[in-house]
């Protein structure tokens, strides 16, 4: 299989060699990042903003029910929340027994960043959990797992333009870079659907191991993985032909635990970062040789929403029973700080 093609940006910072991690060197700490971090608080109902140089919790947007994806205008001017009216119910649980959902609950929420205040909530099709957006940020695409479609959402009037049945369960969504292209992974059949961004009309129905979550892109936009929570690995398929062409397994002899979960391509295109949910830890992946780098440990507990500072030498996790934000710092492979910042965090967005 072909090997992955990447690209360094000029403004990524340099990863630390493999030859200084296997030596058991310690690098110097990484300065401390600037900007915000913004995290959803599912059980909380709010959006909790952190500086991102001292941990510190700056304030607490209220935004409505369940608060889980989010996403930042290309602008950064407005952050986006999804918000949901159906009920939390843990893996297992039988939904007949739960309250009926709040339907006028559902909706897609924005923030305007300069006052911290929710000023709109857009349409968003029921139950919406995760979605991404249009690299012109006209458009919102959003996954409503309750009726197995993709919702395309306009930001200027609000409205629902469009939706299309997908598979099972949808999650995940992603936007090719070049915007043609709109990716939602199914949990229920171990697909990811592959659709035009304009019509919504199905390109193709990739395979994946058991459960797929989250997608990410290589930097130059050709090819895409998803994190296979039961499956314990990443699907790696071209963007082009939507073939698969690696499967890349996370699992480690030492825990039965890992669920790979969020995924986040670095800035200088050469690894992603993984969070494993009950693993409790991120996995480091190379790009190039698609194999398992090293694994940071005790990042929190159940690890889900991740995002990376602009240099790619932060890490931001959002564990949910602990109700707290990780700090770590990729060069070190350590967690700097633990921040609480609600009951239950969810989805991390970062802004410099």
């Amino acid at each position: 299989m072909d090997s992955w093609n990447h690209r360094t940006t000029a403004w990524a910072a340099g990863m630390v060699s493999a030859a200084l991690w296997l030596g058991g060197a310690q690098a110097a700490e990484a300065p401390a990042a600037t900007g915000r971090v913004y995290v959803s608080d599912e059980r909380g109902g709010t959006v909790v903003v952190v500086d991102a140089a001292n941990g510190s919790v700056l304030s607490r947007i209220a935004v409505g029910k369940r608060p889980r994806g989010m996403a930042l205008s290309p602008d950064g001017s407005r952050l986006y929340v999804a918000l949901s009216g159906s009920a939390i119910a843990g893996p297992g649980v039988d939904e007949s027994t739960l309250p009926p959902p709040d339907r006028r609950a559902d909706g897609i929420g924005v923030i305007d960043i300069a006052t911290n205040r929710l000023v709109a909530t857009l349409e968003s099709g029921p139950d919406p959990e995760t979605f991404a957006l249009s690299p012109d940020g006209k458009t919102l695409y959003v996954s409503n797992e309750d009726t197995g479609r993709l919702s395309a959402v306009d930001t200027v009037s609000g409205k629902i333009r469009g939706s299309a049945v997908v598979g099972i369960e949808p999650e995940g969504v992603a936007v090719r870079p070049d915007g043609k292209v709109v990716y939602v992974t199914c949990e229920g059949d171990s697909t990811v659907h592959a659709l035009d961004a304009t019509t919504l009309a199905t390109l193709a129905t990739i395979p994946t191991k058991p459960r797929p979550r989250a997608i990410a892109f290589s930097t130059d936009g050709k090819r895409g993985m998803s994190t296979d929570e039961i499956g314990v690995a990443l699907t790696v398929f071209d963007t082009a032909t939507h073939a698969v062409v690696a499967t890349v397994s996370l699992a480690s002899p030492g825990s039965s635990l890992i669920r790979p979960m969020g995924i986040v391509t670095a800035p200088d295109g050469r690894v992603a970062y993984v969070t494993t949910g009950r693993g409790g830890s991120v996995i480091e992946v190379d790009l190039a040789n698609r194999t398992v780098r090293r694994t940071i440990a005790a990042v929190g507990q159940r690890p889900w929403g991740l995002a990376l500072s602009a240099d790619g030498r932060k890490a931001f996790t959002a564990n949910g029973p602990s109700g707290d934000l990780s700090i770590v710092d990729l060069e070190r492979g350590v967690v700097e700080k633990r921040i609480k910042v609600g009951d239950s965090p969810w989805g991390v967005v970062y802004r410099p």
